[in-house]
């Protein structure tokens, strides 16, 4: 008996151990002697490093990580390495196991995958989200050895499947973490059926009454749904079976979680989700006849039921991105039902359950390495921009590589698989950097359009570059791969040190007129003294015009060293919580911080810019708005939804140019636009982004919509713009138009 828990038999727990671990074992087909070995040495490691501890439930610890190797045999049949990497995932972390213990006795690749699955320290800085940390440190072992990240997600699902042992806040965040973060990554990577069991079990904690009331339903509904199957399936099976066909027929119900999802979208109840179930049809083929045969059985399919062409998806011909091959159809049954029907063969299924780790087998036969080392690539790319935080790269990885993907093509046919919502800009920097850079159009399906145009499933694209071209700031607000973001904040940067190398030699004559010393200790001051972050940005601002050096008389020094203490300030800490509430009377936005993990963006209608009185509008479905305080929209929204109204200030860190438009009245006289685009494009080196201009009976009214950096640089233009004869009033233009 156990001293802690005198109850407890510790010889039959301990069968119960070796049981448990003889199942791992069954699980794994096709082992040599070599792998045994292999994970029995660290099956035998990982019992003796946890032998005293037990899990919250109270059963021992080592049941988690042979469930995990399990998940990882059985439900993903990863290989022996993978097997044993699982047994020891939680060594490092939580015993007094090391990395060189691991590396001596398995070697440097079991070494690295368990580097990968060891949570990090959470001794950084103490606004980084620890979560993101971890799944940012995941992620950068992608490229290395593939294995981390399915280790990781086995580990994450028998988590979830034992999360009923844990504090009911500590569920809330474990599952409100999985369905952000794992089970997209799942989704990704092809592994449906685990994507699925995530989303369940993150709903059955996040929203138990509408997961219970639906799991009642599809209870309730089980027994006409089975009759209804059957009398699908007999015409097909008869047919099937009289073509010479070996095949399985499976009807697949929907998961709870996505027929929450429709019923949500669509605003209808349970019994109008018409999908509720698919009919799988899966037959057994060779790999050259896969595409004939499939295509043959949708004709004996349509022959029984009448198809909708509008939901035909061919992914056969043109596989997603994550690999996955199908034909779905969905046919009218003689009920009055709409009924989806996928066909596919062995191979083709066992790729769609088990995603890129079932590719490896059958490499031989497809290309599906190709796909598989494309999005190893995007990743790279992701993460080459170092000077991300944890939350930005968390944010960017989600929307830009768990989107669903729309299918363009070159001038020459080569087919490009790109994000939902990729523009022209997106597609350039998929070809290649430097046509990215140089992009100033395209032509799609020979018709021309602006950078900003979002592609469409099918598009042919043929890009227009100029050598005169760069990237723009403005580039960042319609572009939505990873690599386009990455490229043209790179090229953005290097841009910027050019001209804070300007603004550099600008301060060292100004530092010799007042007698200064040009070193490190009066540069940090001033970049202090300013409230920068950089001294990179310190001179970018000297050399755009931003900063008063005159300023340098008033501060005190000694021997050529800055001397004058400066207040700060503290602005409320806006700290980043697992498991994010907007609290709208207390949180303040601040805008160019990240917000709590959710996304902000600028109001289109009043378009605010630095220096404007803002504040944070909650949408429905669109995260946070800004709006200025004296927006068309501000007092509809601050009357009736105060609630979801939210503080926010200007973050005065980075000096970013943002639209703005003006719009002009006065009397017309000969020449009054050159006057007004000479101001804009001579005298305050300000980039126009449109110019409209209508005259009636003498009288004129321009409309310009130009980048400023804020309210001081914009009033600076309007006053030049009065100065101008014949002007009579110049003021800030709102498009009223667009309403929240």
């Amino acid at each position: 008996m156990s001293k802690e828990h005198p109850e407890i038999d510790l010889v039959q727990e301990r069968k119960e151990i070796l049981n448990a671990f003889k199942g791992l074992m069954r699980a794994m087909k096709d082992r040599s002697r070599e792998e045994t070995r292999l994970i029995r040495k660290a099956f035998d490691m990982a019992l003796e490093a946890h032998k005293d501890v037990r899990r919250k439930s109270g059963e021992p610890y080592i049941y988690h990580p042979i469930a995990v190797a399990r998940i990882c045999a059985e439900e993903m049949d990863l290989d022996a390495t993978a097997v044993a990497c699982a047994l020891l995932h939680d060594t490092v972390e939580d015993t007094y196991i090391t990395l060189q213990d691991i590396e001596d006795s398995f070697g440097k690749k079991v070494r690295r995958v368990i580097d990968g699955l060891t949570k990090i320290p959470k001794v950084f800085d103490e606004n980084a989200s620890v979560q993101a940390e971890n799944f940012r440190k995941m992620i950068l072992t992608i490229s290395d050895d593939f294995r981390v990240v399915l280790v990781k997600l086995a580990d994450r699902l028998h988590n979830m499947r034992t999360l009923g042992s844990m504090r009911p806040d500590k569920q809330l965040k474990i599952a409100s973490e999985t369905k952000f973060l794992y089970a997209p990554l799942a989704h990704r990577l092809g592994l449906y059926a685990v994507k699925m069991e995530l989303e369940d079990l993150s709903m059955l904690y996040c929203e138990p009454e509408a997961y219970l009331k639906i799991e009642s339903s599809l209870k309730s509904s089980k027994d006409v749904r089975n009759r209804f199957i059957r009398r699908f399936f007999a015409p097909i099976r008869e047919t099937l079976l009289h073509e010479g066909y070996i095949y399985e027929i499976k009807a697949r119900t929907k998961s709870i979680s996505s027929i929450w999802k429709k019923m949500q979208d669509q605003d209808i109840p349970f019994e109008e989700v018409y999908d509720v179930f698919a009919i799988r049809i899966i037959v057994e083929t060779p790999v050259e006849l896969e595409k004939p045969d499939c295509w043959r059985i949708y004709s004996l399919v349509t022959d029984f039921y009448q198809p909708s062409p509008e939901r035909l998806r061919d992914w056969i011909s043109t596989p997603r991105a994550n690999g996955y091959e199908s034909l779905h159809t969905t046919v009218m049954s003689p009920q009055g039902k709409w009924v989806e029907v996928q066909i596919r063969s062995k191979r083709m299924d066992e790729i769609a359950e088990k995603g890129f780790a079932a590719h490896y087998r059958y490499k031989e036969s497809k290309n599906d390495d190709n796909k598989f080392d494309r999005w190893i690539a995007e990743i790279r790319d992701l993460l080459e921009s170092s000077d991300s935080n944890a939350l930005d790269f968390v944010n960017e990885f989600k929307s830009n590589l768990f989107n669903d993907e729309i299918y363009i093509f070159t001038p020459k046919g080569e087919l490009r698989v790109l994000p939902v919502g990729s523009t022209v800009v997106d597609f350039a920097f998929d070809i290649h950097t430097d046509i990215g850079n140089k992009c100033i159009g395209a032509k799609v399906n020979n018709r021309l359009v602006p950078l900003s145009y979002q592609l469409q499933n099918g598009d042919q694209l043929e890009i227009i570059t100029s050598n005169k071209q760069k990237p723009s700031e403005d580039w960042l607000r319609f572009v939505v791969s990873a690599r386009a973001k990455q490229k043209i904040k790179s090229s953005l940067n290097e841009e910027r040190k050019i001209i804070a190398q300007d603004g550099k030699e600008i301060l060292t004559r100004k530092f010799k007129q007042h007698n200064l010393k040009y070193n490190s200790e009066n540069i940090t001051f001033l970049t202090n003294y300013f409230g920068l972050q950089s001294a990179t940005e310190l001179y970018f601002r000297i050399a755009k015009g931003k900063i008063d050096l005159s300023k340098l008389r008033d501060i005190d020094e000694s021997n050529g060293i800055l001397q004058k203490k400066i207040t700060k300030t503290k602005s409320k800490k806006i700290e980043s919580d697992e498991t994010p509430i907007i609290n709208t009377k207390e949180d303040t936005l601040i805008i160019g911080d990240d917000f709590n993990g959710f996304d902000y963006k600028i109001a289109q209608c009043c378009n605010p810019i630095p220096g404007d009185k803002v504040f944070g509008f909650i949408s429905i479905s669109d995260g946070i708005k800004v709006h200025r305080y004296n927006c068309p929209n501000a007092e509809n929204m601050m009357s009736k939804m105060a609630y979801r109204c939210l503080k926010a200030q200007w973050k005065s860190e980075k000096l970013i140019e943002r639209e703005a438009a003006i719009k002009i009245m006065g009397i017309d006289q000969i020449g009054l636009v050159n006057k007004l685009t000479e101001i804009i494009s001579k005298e305050n080196n300000v980039n126009m982004k449109s110019i409209a201009f209508d005259t009636e009976d003498g009288i004129f009214e321009v409309k310009i919509r130009v980048m400023v950096y804020d309210t001081e640089h914009l009033e600076l233009l309007m006053q030049k713009f009065e100065q101008v004869e014949g002007v009579q009033n110049v003021s800030r233009w709102d498009n009223q138009e667009k309403k929240e």
